[in-house]
């Protein structure tokens, strides 16, 4: 086999695994067991094996740190910056997951001494540049919550139309008109109303939706 004598990169995958938890946007965050950054706050990921996809290796990595198959995954951005990991030259590519709470048991693994839920208004020092990928994947989730059906993907199996807001409003920071939101989404495909109805306190019953495409995010007009 050919050898090049041209110096190569190892190639990571770092995951953002988002959920929406007591009013908030969280990220899952792992404290490192190993050196460089032990005991520091970091993102789940690892490296990509040699005959592996990038995709596959995020799924993976994805399964291993929360057990968790089946999820919205997109990539994000390619991290390159030649000293943004002290091991060696590291490139990482990024991607951000969306997964409803009730859906995800997180365990760390060997690399991790625990794994925890972190608010996005508060997060701790980051390793490596952890603290960038974070942000670039809020603004990615924000943005396309004005052209897709991504939002949908924080769901339980079955919601009314006012848990569906309060997420859209957590995840943009604004308070969103209800008549105007219930006429936008009622158009989404993949939102079926389910017949059964659930009583909050003395308000009257609200209908229940589920949405058929979980993993799944939809261009809209």
């Amino acid at each position: 086999m050919y050898q090049y004598d041209y110096p190569h990169p190892a190639v990571t995958t770092d995951i953002v695994i988002f959920t929406l938890q007591d009013n908030e946007l969280k990220v899952l965050l792992i404290e490192r067991s190993n050196d460089p950054y032990q005991g520091c706050w970091a993102l789940p990921g690892g490296f990509v094996d040699i005959d592996e996809g990038l995709e596959t290796a995020a799924l993976r990595e994805l399964k291993e740190e929360t057990g968790v198959t089946g999820v919205y995954l997109e990539q994000l951005y390619t991290f390159g910056r030649p000293n943004r990991d002290p091991r060696e030259r590291v490139i990482s590519v990024a991607y951000y997951a969306l997964v409803p709470i009730d859906k995800l048991h997180v365990r760390p693994d060997s690399d991790a001494s625990k794994a925890e839920w972190h608010a996005c208004s508060s997060l701790p020092d980051l390793a490596f540049d952890h603290q960038q990928i974070v942000g670039l994947a809020r603004q990615r989730l924000a943005a396309k919550m004005d052209y897709s059906t991504i939002g949908l993907n924080f769901m339980p199996d079955k919601f009314t139309l006012s848990e569906l807001q309060r997420v859209y409003e957590i995840i943009k920071g604004v308070p969103l008109d209800k008549r105007n939101f219930r006429k936008r989404v009622l158009t989404f495909n993949g939102i079926n109303d389910t017949g059964e109805k659930r009583q909050a306190g003395k308000h009257r019953p609200a209908r229940l939706y589920t949405f058929k495409s979980q993993g799944t995010a939809e261009i809209i007009k």
